[in-house]
């Protein structure tokens, strides 16, 4: 390894939600640390746009927040979910109290540069048009990393760099706990929606589904998701099924009335969910390179946010010794599977293709019938319960019985999507645990 090299406590490879805050994190607490990343700011990147409060608080503690707020970040602090003829509406003012605060819709090309300032602010160095050729080594353990500008000697490399993630693809980071892609992503930007209210909508309709908010900018943010099977057709004629597809959602289409499009639509119809190995001698992957999961109920950029704060702690208790770090990292990487497990397959439940089963619209119409219920729906969404402690058998037992009595007709495809719900269960229980015993195996070693 060259002599001549930079020498760094860290180096981060991306700077986005996940790289940046996590940057500034480590440079408060003394590390001496350097952010890499192929792009420049302000830059767009695919993203559903939504945070949620947790990831919200993160930002406050990360002291952006206001920063966001100023720039025309938009405070969500009302919710639907449509599921067929099933509708749950929630005010999050009425929970102010137990989320300790609001959602909120930033585009990406806002939130990452104000990330990036603030990594910069707190004494990280930024580089940014600087990509990351290859890693360094020295007896089976990286060292650093070599970029377009020269070598960084780090203790220890991160890579925060997406789902084509450059560090996973180097360090052969294997995947787990595959989930297909049930939905191809597009969305765009209007301008002139009249008196927008603070309302994140998501709604599965017909072969449809939805996702609306207003954004930063004076702009509002609708996307329309088909299923990926449709891919080909959708994208032969991306313009006229786009607004065909809003006018879907008569709801959506009444708020989107007399708006004009701003820009391109904007598509994501190449990805799959997974979760990556996500540490191993001398680096750890953070974000979406080392766990990705269906946009739908807009989870990462808060697991990101959440993520950076841990590994943060991690970092800073490991880095006395080559041993000691690795065995932060591995219980790292453990919290965080165990962390996002549920939630991975939650969210490939609701994203999944095609119709919305009856049992799936009976579940959302009994849960917007109690109050409490329909909070249990947000913390799940806030990541702060289990989906399995909100979707229990009991739940889903009267769910059936409810089903089959007002709907004798839909028994056939009751009993099917039953069917399907427990072997993807009884699956996924077993996957989980074997994926567990070999996280457990590798970090080990």
């Amino acid at each position: 390894m060259s002599t001549q090299a930079e020498l760094f406590d860290v180096a981060i490879v991306g700077a986005r939600c996940a790289g940046s805050p996590l940057a500034a994190q480590l440079a408060r607490r003394g590390l001496r640390v350097c952010v890499v990343d192929g792009a420049r700011f302000p830059r767009e990147t695919l993203s559903t746009h939504v945070i949620q409060p947790c990831g919200v608080a993160a930002l406050r503690r990360l002291g952006v927040l206001d920063s966001l707020l100023a720039a025309g970040a938009v405070p969500l602090t009302r919710f639907t979910l449509v599921a067929g003829d099933a509708r749950i509406d929630a005010d999050l003012e009425d929970e102010a109290e137990a989320f300790g605060a609001p959602g909120l819709c930033v585009r990406r090309v806002t939130l990452d540069e104000l990330l990036v300032r603030a990594a910069a602010s707190a004494g990280a160095q930024v580089r940014t048009g600087e990509k990351v050729r290859r890693l360094l080594q020295e007896s089976g353990r990286v060292e650093g990393v070599e970029t377009t500008r020269g070598a960084l000697r780090a203790r220890l490399v991160v890579g925060a760099d997406g789902r084509r993630s450059t560090v996973a693809a180097l360090v052969g980071a294997g995947e787990y706990h595959l989930a297909p892609p049930g939905r191809l992503f597009a969305w765009a930007y209007f301008e002139g929606v009249t008196d927008p209210e603070p309302r994140l909508r998501l709604g599965r309709l017909g072969d449809l589904a939805f996702l609306a908010s207003p954004t930063d900018g004076g702009l509002y943010m609708a996307g329309v998701c088909p299923s990926l099977q449709d891919r080909a057709s959708f994208l032969a004629e991306r313009e006229r099924r786009f607004t065909e597809g809003l006018r879907q959602w008569p709801e959506l289409d009444a708020v989107l009335a007399g708006a004009t499009r701003v820009g391109s639509i904007r598509v994501m119809a190449s990805w799959h969910g997974y979760f990556r190995s996500a540490a191993g001698p001398g680096w750890v992957l953070l974000g979406d390179a080392g766990h990705f999961k269906d946009p739908t109920p807009a989870q990462g950029i808060s697991d990101a946010l959440r993520q950076a704060e841990r590994l943060a702690d991690a970092i800073e208790a490991g880095l006395g010794g080559a041993a000691e770090i690795d065995a932060q990292l591995g219980r790292w990487w453990r919290w965080r599977d165990e962390d996002a497990y549920e939630m991975h397959w939650f969210a490939s439940d609701l994203g999944a293709a095609g119709l919305p089963g009856p049992l799936h619209v009976q579940v959302i119409r009994d849960l917007a019938g109690e109050r409490a219920a329909t909070a249990k729906m947000l913390r799940v969404l806030n990541h702060e319960l289990p989906p399995s402690e909100l979707f229990t058998p009991r739940r889903l037992g009267r769910a059936l019985a409810r089903a089959i009595r007002q709907r004798p007709r839909e028994i056939p495809q009751l009993a099917s999507e039953l069917r399907s719900a427990i072997r993807s269960q009884l699956g996924r229980r077993a996957g989980a645990a074997h994926a567990l015993r070999q996280t457990r195996a590798t970090a080990r070693r």
